[in-house]
């Protein structure tokens, strides 16, 4: 690092984890950072987990309520996509980047594998990366179920409860109707989120620069019924009806149930969310490993 530049602020965020076989690479995070002149950060949820279980260097402890814009420089997450998507939440607008490090299975957005821990954080210290900037979708209505955790990166969900009858979800596209969704709900995704919930209930994928959204049907009762993608500078408007007395309106991982009438407004956020993407990545690479595209099945 260039000594007149100022010392690199580097926050660590992660669920606790069940397996403990993620220790040794937590372990190595730790090791890989002490090895630059940087000033680690650990959000409190991770250091409550990690207590008494591996060898660290000295760190500061992030809490709720302490400042992150301007002042730490990224975020790296342990864990997989779902670790990464709650940080949206935590950065909101601060335009600080974020680095996920793939515990999990798959990692469309958590895209360093645990194998290559050492050399992604040189990378990042070196600023050895680009950023891949990805829109998000807020919700808004009159009663503001979410609060403010009301935005998302992959997906905003309408969703009947687990035990009730199907419900019908009524959209309306700049003020105009569009359709009635008969059926177990609907899922308005980002292009970033076209890879996620949406993808397995049919709908397409977006490359992340196509400006566009989808808006895929749960388990519709009409089968004349399919997913359609819109621009994402739509406003999108939605009243439901169910015979239960509730249903669920999620943002990523953050569900309220919602017990009232309530019409919905969905549109583009006005902020987007940074990640850190390294020199051996790109979208297509992603997408042929995670998706396991030019395998010859017959092989297996």
């Amino acid at each position: 690092m260039d000594p007149q530049s100022k010392t690199m602020r580097i926050a660590i965020y992660g669920r606790p984890f069940n397996d403990q076989a993620a220790l040794p690479f937590i372990q190595q995070v730790f090791d890989s950072l002490s090895q630059h002149e940087v000033e680690i950060y650990v959000h409190h949820q991770l250091n409550g987990y990690l207590a008494g279980k591996i060898n660290t260097v000295a760190y500061n402890v992030l809490n709720n309520g302490d400042k992150i814009k301007g002042f730490i420089d990224l975020f790296i997450t342990l864990g997989g996509d779902g670790t990464l998507l709650d940080m949206v939440a935590l950065i909101r607008d601060s335009g600080v980047p974020i680095m996920g490090i793939n515990f999990g299975r798959l990692g469309f957005l958590a895209s360093v594998n645990k194998s290559d821990i050492a050399v992604a954080i040189h990378a990042v210290v070196n600023k050895q990366y680009t950023l891949d900037s990805r829109g998000l979708l807020s919700v808004e209505s009159d009663q503001q179920v979410l609060g403010d955790h009301n935005f998302a990166l992959n997906d905003i969900t309408i969703h009947k409860r687990d035990d009730s009858a199907m419900i019908t979800t009524h959209m309306f596209l700049d003020g105009e109707f569009l359709n009635s969704y008969w059926g177990d709900g609907i899922i308005i995704a980002t292009a970033t989120g076209s890879t996620a919930y949406s993808l397995s209930c049919g709908g397409p994928i977006i490359f992340p620069q196509s400006n566009s959204i989808v808006v895929t049907p749960v388990s519709p009762h009409n089968l004349n019924v399919r997913p359609i993608v819109l621009p994402d500078t739509s406003v999108l408007s939605f009243d439901v009806e169910c015979r239960s007395a509730n249903y669920l309106l999620s943002c990523d991982s953050g569900t309220a149930m919602v017990d009232k009438p309530i019409k919905f407004h969905v549109r583009k956020a006005d902020f987007q969310l940074n990640l850190i993407r390294l020199s051996n990545e790109s979208y297509l690479s992603t997408l042929r490993n995670k998706l396991l595209w030019g395998l010859d099945a017959r092989n297996y």
